[in-house]
């Protein structure tokens, strides 16, 4: 299981998982910004590669490859379809996941037109033959094909026309040197501060007819982990509540009480974030505990325990991860109003016996 997988189904069912099941790609599709200067957010991204890309034009070039690293939902799908249409080239669009050998790859890259865009999600999922097919396309514009088996086996050069590759990874380190340095533009996607998701709500309100205040949509966008895809998929269904139980206006007091039926609190923590702090809180006194015994305790399989709901909570300072095990930080305590135990206490929430 990956946290990161568009496929886990854990990850995919919770209200603020950053993975897109087939709801948000549909509304995803019609909210993406068209160009550069529609795109909110992301600033030092945004001017290093409207530079790459204006300069390719000027030299009447095809586009540099470019590599996109970040956790998902932060834009990366939505920056290679801009790549696509400011140089003004159709767009290919394929995961690493689905090329399973050289063949498909080389399928995929011999029918490219020149300038064409090859987007591949997920990069670093990609099988290592095909990886290594990829190196001679992306640096010579050519690939070899294998034709037969064993000794008579014969390689068969095929030119490629000049294409951009936009790798897009949520795992940057996992992949090999050799391919991203192959890339001419690398660029890292962070997390949206509050008033940039704010923006991105309102434009994604007015795009889905929605009235909204600032208030409201403020209330929202801090509980949105930082995440433009989860700050849309919120206010769609605070817009819900919002035409079901009042006006349709969203107001700060409709988006509180849509968020609490939908078990969002106020730092974005849903009901297996709270799960995992209460049971570190309150039945191990803030830890250190196994990440196996805290899996128990909430009822889950210890990878999602460990990939689902750890990541958030550790990025919001609200957990740790020591050698000893998993341990509440006071963050923690002070965010469920809990009192954290004296010295007295042991690690798992009992009087220490022999008073240490």
């Amino acid at each position: 299981m990956n946290w990161d997988d568009p496929t886990d189904e854990s990850a995919a069912e919770r209200l603020v998982g950053a993975s897109a099941d087939r709801e948000d790609q549909a509304v995803e599709a019609a909210l993406r910004p068209k160009d550069l200067d529609e795109f909110i957010g992301q600033e030092k991204v945004r001017e290093q590669l409207d530079l790459v890309l204006r300069a390719a034009r000027a030299r009447g070039a095809t586009a540099d490859h470019v590599l996109l690293s970040g956790a998902p939902g932060l834009g990366k799908t939505t920056l290679s379809m801009i790549i696509a249409a400011e140089m003004e080239a159709p767009i290919r669009i394929t995961s690493g996941p689905a090329i399973q050998h050289a063949g498909d790859l080389a399928a995929i890259l011999s029918s490219l037109q020149e300038g064409e865009v090859l987007f591949l999600d997920e990069i670093h999922r990609m099988s290592r033959p095909a990886e290594e097919m990829l190196y001679m396309a992306m640096e010579d514009y050519r690939v070899d094909v294998i034709v037969g088996k064993g000794p008579g086996a014969t390689a068969i050069p095929l030119e490629l026309p000049p294409f951009t590759l936009v790798g897009a990874t949520t795992r940057a380190g996992l992949l090999p040197p050799p391919l991203r340095d192959r890339f001419g533009f690398t660029a890292h996607m962070e997390f949206y501060e509050p008033a940039e998701l704010e923006r991105v709500i309102h434009r994604s309100a007015h795009l889905l007819d929605v009235e909204i205040g600032a208030e409201g949509a403020a209330e929202i966008a801090g509980r949105s982990r930082g995440t433009p895809r989860i700050a849309n998929r919120l206010l769609r269904r605070v817009r819900d509540y919002a035409q079901v139980k009042a006006d349709g206006v969203i107001t700060r007091d409709i988006a509180k009480a849509a968020l609490a039926v939908y078990e969002v609190d106020d730092r974005g923590l849903d009901r297996l974030d709270r799960a995992v702090l209460e049971a570190l809180l309150k039945l191990f006194g803030g830890g250190p505990v196994g990440l196996s015994t805290l899996a128990v305790a909430v009822g889950e399989e210890r990878e999602t325990v460990e990939e689902v709901a750890e990541p958030f909570l550790v990025r919001e300072g609200l957990l740790a991860r020591t050698p000893r095990g998993r341990v509440a930080t006071p963050a923690a305590w002070a965010h469920f109003g809990l009192t954290r135990p004296g010295p007295s206490a042991g690690g798992n929430g009992q009087q220490d016996l022999f008073g240490a």
